[in-house]
């Protein structure tokens, strides 16, 4: 009797040893993944993707072999989930399969910059990695518009209505998720610009405010100096006189070369604030939380002009005689 005892605890205390040995062995299986972004397929199992780096020679047969015995004795890690994986801090095969079971997929960024074009978000939005591209037209952007019915008519194009931001996503989401959510974040931002705004702006609607603030999105990129851009243009609009801002004709030209000529001033495309009064038909860029605040609170001045001193400021006047020195002063580098 007490030797079978004796056989049973020492039965036990080899499977004991055996147990820890295994699970130390393979605790230290260090797994050097070349690609550090990494695609789980549907339907993997740990075992499968261990014997597919033992073909790649990534691990050994023993270790593979002793991962199945691991796995017998702790079936719960047995399984992985199928995603992209982001690979940072995992340099041993338990910790990598253990991010796979975890499921949290890798996160990738987009950012949507302020003062670009529709046209140029959706390129950049078309070079983004792991995104199903369903969308590709600004048109098909419209499309996806949920703009507010209590707001009035639909805009006609989609310019500047998605929210300059960064989005981040996981691994096969589709661009049309991603839009819907620049779009949801650009109606929040210009809902509260219109709730904040000053009283008796000559705004009529949202979407003047939307446009208004894309031209000031596109003037200045010194914040400070957005209240006073704003103001100008607001105090233009009170006196019925032309805007005149350049990037709206910059915007209506098919094929500008970066120079602007007195020919493009002419041009009498509907964005042309030199020719047409009041604002452009529709917003010419992207806009930003700063622009829209600019617009719903511009400052209170007597300003009607502004010229860029080459520095990323500008010189602002009231009337034209100081405009017109100003120019000299820093478009033609007169000594005044």
């Amino acid at each position: 009797m007490l030797k079978s005892l004796k056989i049973i605890i020492l039965f036990l205390l080899l499977c004991a040893a055996g147990y820890y040995a295994v699970v130390r062995y393979v605790q230290q299986i260090s797994l050097a993944l070349p690609e550090r972004i990494y695609t789980v397929p549907s339907g993997s199992s740990a075992a499968q993707l261990c014997q597919r780096w033992q073909q790649q020679q990534l691990l050994s047969t023993a270790e593979c072999l002793s991962l199945k015995l691991y796995l017998k004795l702790h079936p719960a890690e047995a399984t992985v989930q199928q995603g992209v994986f982001r690979l940072d801090n995992q340099h041993t095969l338990l910790q990598v399969l253990a991010l796979f079971r975890s499921g949290k997929e890798a996160q990738f960024s987009l950012t949507l910059i302020d003062g670009e074009t529709l046209q140029q978000s959706l390129e950049r939005i078309q070079r983004a990695p792991y995104l199903q591209q369903d969308i590709r037209s600004a048109a098909e952007v419209l499309q996806l518009l949920q703009w507010p019915a209590e707001w009035g008519e639909k805009p006609v194009n989609s310019e500047a209505l998605l929210y300059p931001d960064t989005y981040y996503y996981t691994a096969n989401s589709k661009v049309s998720a991603l839009v819907m959510r620049a779009q949801r974040a650009l109606l929040i931002e210009l809902e509260q610009a219109w709730q904040q705004r000053q009283d008796n702006l000559p705004l009529q609607n949202r979407y003047q405010l939307l446009i208004l603030a894309s031209i000031i999105e596109k003037e200045s990129s010194y914040p400070p100096e957005k209240t006073l851009v704003a103001s100008v243009f607001i105090n233009r609009l009170r006196k019925n006189m032309r805007l005149q801002t350049d990037p709206t004709v910059i915007y209506g030209l098919d094929n500008f070369n970066g120079n602007i000529t007195r020919a493009d001033l002419s041009n009498p495309h509907p964005y042309n604030t030199y020719r047409h009064h009041g604002l452009p038909p529709g917003p010419i860029s992207l806009v930003g939380r700063a622009s829209l605040q600019a617009v719903a609170k511009p400052a209170e001045t007597e300003l009607f002009y502004f010229v860029s001193k080459g520095d990323g400021t500008h010189q602002f006047s009231s009337t034209l005689e100081q405009h017109n020195r100003a120019v000299k002063k820093y478009i033609l580098g007169a000594k005044l």
